[in-house]
């Protein structure tokens, strides 16, 4: 028997801003000054996530793969975006090569997700596309940030090593290779974790909706099992693209390293 879900109304929804008071209270309490975070951050959740929810009903009676591809697309720029903002680089332009390697590694892997796997007909089929696609970006952006970062903190602070691995007749690839790996590792890191203690250690939140939804528990696994693989999929190649792509920016034409140089104040 499949019990469906149970219904949430406005009250019952307000009721849970109980929480927030209480953490708002705390805050007073404590001078801890996140009321005003707190207040905001209400309001863009409910807001926020209504508007997606429209949104989505219109998103799923799209009848041509260009408009859900697009849409896919548009969540991806913004993804990048965010990175950007994030990872404090100036000196390295590095937004177009990750936004190249998030387009091609996040489409890869979510078009072989609802195409192969997932069976969807057709393919591009925006309710199974775009939230499964939605989770490769989101759970995939902060690796790609991790890695991002941990390429540029790494060079900087082994500027001198990597130069003198360059002046001993290193090529830019030799020079920095340990540091390639580390950064790709570090963006790898997270999702492997998460694969450790899924499970036991947490209900992720795919299969605690389909659970709740009235799916039955072992469907609601399979789900689950896929998600946790393509993620890992994802930020490997993800963090691979975006390390090789933009690890080569790092270096002038003279093969003189980007990173970490000090700007020269005039007399």
């Amino acid at each position: 028997m499949n019990p469906g879900v149970i219904p949430i109304s406005n009250l019952q929804l307000a009721l849970g801003l109980v929480f927030v008071l209480f953490a708002g209270i705390s805050s007073l309490a404590h001078r801890l000054g996140l009321e005003k975070d707190l207040a905001i951050g209400t309001v863009r959740t409910v807001a926020q996530l209504f508007l997606m929810g429209y949104a989505l009903t219109l998103i799923f009676d799209l009848v041509h793969p260009l408009f859900v591809v697009a849409i896919y697309a548009a969540m991806i720029f913004f993804a990048a975006w965010t990175v950007k903002g994030r990872v404090e680089e100036k000196k390295v332009p590095y937004f177009f090569p990750t936004l190249g390697a998030m387009m091609a590694s996040y489409l890869t892997v979510t078009v072989f997700i609802t195409a192969v796997v997932v069976s969807a007909e057709p393919w591009w089929l925006p309710r199974y596309f775009i939230p499964l696609g939605g989770m490769v970006v989101g759970n995939s952006m902060n690796a790609i940030a991790i890695c991002l970062e941990r390429l540029f903190s790494q060079l900087s602070e082994k500027r001198d090593q990597v130069e003198a691995m360059l002046c001993l007749g290193a090529d830019y690839r030799e020079a920095s290779a340990g540091i390639f790996a580390e950064a790709i590792r570090a963006g790898m890191i997270p999702s492997i974790n998460s694969m450790m203690g899924v499970g036991v250690v947490f209900i992720p939140g795919m299969m605690t909706g389909q659970i709740l939804a009235g799916a039955d528990p072992l469907d609601a696994i399979r789900y689950q099992i896929v998600v946790m693989l393509m993620l890992v999929g994802s930020t490997a190649l993800g963090s691979l693209l975006v390390a090789w792509l933009v690890r080569r920016r790092c270096f002038g034409n003279a093969m003189d390293l980007l990173v970490g140089r000090k700007e020269k104040r005039g007399k």
